[in-house]
């Protein structure tokens, strides 16, 4: 199984989420992060994709992809050529020690502390993947009340970088 991250220009416009997301479910496979915002032209939205699958299955949907009315740009982010990035906010309990004990681990990983409650602290932390999962692998000692991540998201190193 290899990781494929695309990232989509499309026309922003309504229904075009549903269109890329019924086509993988059309197909059987499993989008494993997806996020989606308008970019720089207020015409386009670029959507990044992120699945697993064998080198047929990721031909095929690259392929379906390209056919797909509104798909505008497809490129495929390369873990070493681009700069990937996910968004986490996660609210554990904790009071007295766990507090002090939370945010150390908060310090350590650079994570920013977005809300303090009396029972409760609400943390941010921006990286990528790898670092997301050691900080709530971390964490999973407290009580998690709840936990958001956004999904991959990036762009190519090289601005240049051969869109298809």
């Amino acid at each position: 199984m290899e990781k494929l991250i695309l990232s989509l220009f499309v026309e922003n416009k309504a229904g075009m989420l549903g269109k890329v997301a019924d086509l993988f479910g059309s197909v059987g496979y499993n989008i494993d992060s997806l996020s989606v915002g308008v970019t720089e032209d207020p015409l386009l939205s670029r959507m990044t994709i992120a699945i697993d699958g064998e080198q047929e299955m990721i031909a095929e949907i690259k392929n379906k992809l390209q056919t797909l009315d509104g798909v505008v740009k497809i490129s495929e982010l390369r873990q070493r050529e681009a700069v990937l990035r996910e968004l986490v906010l996660v609210r554990i309990q904790a009071e007295g020690e766990e507090r002090h004990s939370v945010i150390v681990i908060a310090d350590i990983f650079r994570a920013k502390i977005v809300t303090m409650a009396k029972d409760s602290v609400m943390l941010e932390l921006t990286g990528p993947q790898a670092k997301l999962d050691a900080f709530m692998k971390l964490l999973e000692e407290f009580t998690i009340l709840e936990f958001v991540r956004t999904g991959l998201t990036g762009l190519d190193r090289d601005m240049h970088n051969k869109m298809q």
